[in-house]
């Protein structure tokens, strides 16, 4: 596992002790940002069951201004903090060790800019997360990686093999010309 791209590309990062931890493959990863890519310059992000961090990494590595991550897993919480040490990006993010679905629950309308979510595909979290995000929307666009058999309603789904990615902005309806 990899950075893409950006400041941190070509580092490696450590996946968690954990083998019900599924990374996000580097395909999707590499989508997902060139989607958000005129987004991420400056913004703040929140990186939701983190895992290893590597959404968040790449979010950094792009040009966001900071990322929190959320994550409940001890070997993850390991990685993760290996991962952000060997960056050296400590100044640049704050971890939380709690359940994605409370930590967002305490959220407010577009707290952050960018909202990854990358939940376990043998749960229903991510159709969970998208509802606390329709009664608070709590980002200016929210990506979930779900598996594609999963149908999640949002702005725009994509397919990878048998994997999906949903978008949801917080503003629902798009006007001509409008960015994701």
């Amino acid at each position: 596992m990899r950075i893409i791209a950006g400041e941190f590309r070509g580092r490696q990062l450590k996946a968690p002790g954990d083998r019900r931890a599924r990374p996000t493959a580097d395909r999707v990863r590499e989508a997902w940002f060139s989607i958000l890519a005129p987004l991420l310059p400056g913004s703040v992000v929140v990186d939701l069951f983190a895992g290893s961090g590597a959404l968040g990494l790449e979010a950094l590595s792009r040009g966001a201004a900071r990322v929190d991550f959320v994550e409940t897993s001890k070997y993850s919480l390991d990685a993760l903090r290996e991962n952000v040490a060997s960056l050296d990006v400590e100044d640049r993010v704050r971890i939380y060790r709690m359940d994605a679905l409370e930590f967002v629950a305490g959220l407010r309308k577009e707290e952050y800019d960018i909202a990854l979510a990358d939940p376990p595909y043998k749960s229903d979290y991510a159709r969970r997360l998208l509802e606390e995000f329709r009664e608070v929307p709590f980002a200016r666009i929210l990506g979930i990686e779900h598996p594609a058999r999963l149908k999640l309603w949002g702005d725009e789904t994509r397919i990878y093999g048998d994997t999906a990615l949903t978008l949801v902005r917080s503003v629902p309806s798009r006007q001509p010309g409008d960015e994701l």
